[in-house]
């Protein structure tokens, strides 16, 4: 699914102290299973998964998805990507503070407004939200509930990726455990990225890259 060679993500290019946040990068991810992504603060993780995700353009180097070339894709057809085959899940929530529940993760659905209110609410019950806190807004909500409505709106348009930085970094064990369970089992069809220093939240994972100082230093299945 993604081909990446020679890739590089330099910040401040054009200044004497260049920050090589990536740096001549070359992986090849599949079409589904749980890949962890990890590596200390500063070692480029978030980085290399904004290139992949089309957030940030690379300096060099290709990227392939799906046999596309990122640097022949228009703006357009870059949003049009991110907006239909990929899902995002980031340390913070993002949720809409005025909408409830429902709202905030119906808001990006495509489909007819019934068609993604059935799909919310089988997400949300899937992820343990209660009939009951549909209609709360964000600041009624635990921490824990917050990042499941998020995860539940990442997953609204069946995203082929789903790109989750730090998903659990804010959560207590037990919150942790059930995002991850619902992250594993949505691998088993589609590809999910997970951003993370925390080793502990990576042992269903099928695939371990390591990365320190903008290189990959180390690739295979988790043992």
């Amino acid at each position: 699914m993604f081909q990446v060679n020679h890739l590089s993500l330099i910040y401040d290019i054009e200044k004497e102290e260049k920050v090589c946040a990536v740096n001549d990068v070359t992986i090849q991810l599949p079409d589904k299973g749980m890949i962890g992504i990890i590596g200390p603060s500063g070692s480029g993780k978030s980085s290399l998964m904004y290139c992949l995700s089309t957030l940030k353009k690379a300096t060099s180097g290709e990227i392939f998805y799906n046999g596309k070339d990122y640097r022949t894709l228009s703006h357009a057809e870059l949003e049009t990507l991110r907006r239909e085959r990929f899902g995002f899940v980031f340390q913070h929530h993002f949720l809409i503070g005025y909408m409830n529940v429902l709202d905030n993760v119906i808001v990006a659905a495509k489909g007819s407004i019934a068609e993604a209110r059935e799909r919310a609410q089988e997400l949300l019950q899937a992820l343990s939200i209660r009939s009951s806190e549909l209609k709360k807004k964000p600041g009624q909500l635990s921490g824990g509930q917050r990042q499941r409505c998020a995860i539940a709106r990442a997953l609204m348009n069946r995203p082929e990726v789903v790109f989750a930085d730090e998903p659990t970094a804010s959560l207590d064990h037990e919150n942790a455990f059930q995002v991850m369970h619902y992250l594993q089992e949505y691998a088993k069809e589609h590809l999910v990225l997970i951003i993370t220093h925390d080793h502990s939240i990576l042992k269903e994972a099928d695939r371990v890259i390591e990365i320190w100082d903008g290189e990959v230093s180390e690739k295979g299945a988790v043992q």
